[in-house]
């Protein structure tokens, strides 16, 4: 995502941007490892520029997306709970960022007001210029949808009316992105940004290798990364990109030209 001054320009259908530093990026999943696989090379790029970064879990995926642990005899919800809570911390920290989990459980996830009002408390303390979270749509995950709906909803709960005096602290509009799906056709995402994280596959690297929960999912982002990258040379990346992300503005960029 290149900045080039304080008004940014809408991108087109599709445009390469390289991540630059801006103050706090925060990234909403619905389950503990969704920023791992989707965004960790975003966020590697944007803490090794100086900025803060912050990754919120819903939940720990215990029940629905740690599959690995499940093969384990006698196991259980709370030890599974305490394995992700760990792996999540390590990949956070391998990628600088701060990980909080609000663990209000998956399968199916549910986001009651008290959970938004936390969300909302951490989008003022933060005043994230960018927010990063699941597409509106996936036919095959129930809880992804939710988390969309819950950080769009903090997030318009969090800006208020836009500049307008309010009765509550309010933060400026952050560019709302959303990340690559696992099927991004059928949940209609349309990358329109890619993020060559090429100087810091290793920070990605390491943030997967702590997901023992889903290690089959290691190789299936390598190879998407790899794609994306082929892809963002249509788009004015050099050979030198080899590993890229996709991401989906939704939100317009107000610019004093073209």
């Amino acid at each position: 995502m290149r900045h080039a001054g304080h008004f940014q320009p809408l991108p087109p259908a599709h445009a390469w941007f390289i991540l630059g530093p801006v103050s706090a990026l925060l990234v909403v999943g619905a389950h503990a490892a969704d920023f791992v696989w989707r965004a960790a090379g975003a966020i590697a790029l944007h803490t090794a520029a100086g900025g803060r970064a912050a990754v919120v879990a819903l939940s720990y995926g215990e029940r629905g997306e740690s599959g690995d642990l499940w093969k384990e005899p006698g196991q259980t919800v709370e030890k599974v709970k305490r394995m992700r809570h760990e792996e999540c911390t390590r990949a956070a920290a391998a990628v600088g960022a701060e990980f909080v989990p609000f663990d209000l459980g998956d399968y199916p996830l549910e986001v009651p007001a008290a959970a938004l009002e936390r969300l909302v408390a951490l989008m003022r303390e933060l005043q994230p210029e960018i927010l990063v979270t699941h597409t509106p749509v996936d036919p095959f995950n129930p809880d992804h949808p939710v988390a969309f709906t819950a950080a769009d909803r903090a997030r318009k709960l969090a800006m208020g009316a836009a500049g307008v005096a309010s009765a509550f602290k309010t933060i400026k509009p952050p560019r709302l992105y959303l990340f690559e799906p696992h099927h991004p056709e059928q949940c209609g995402f349309q990358p329109n940004t890619f993020v060559d994280y090429t100087a810091v596959a290793d920070r990605k690297e390491a943030a997967m290798a702590a997901m023992a929960a889903q290690s089959y999912l290691r190789d299936h982002y390598r190879e998407r990364g790899a794609q994306r990258a082929v892809q963002a040379r249509y788009f004015g990346a050099g050979p030198e990109t080899k590993l890229a992300e996709a991401f989906q503005l939704t939100t317009p960029r107000l610019t004093s030209g073209l």
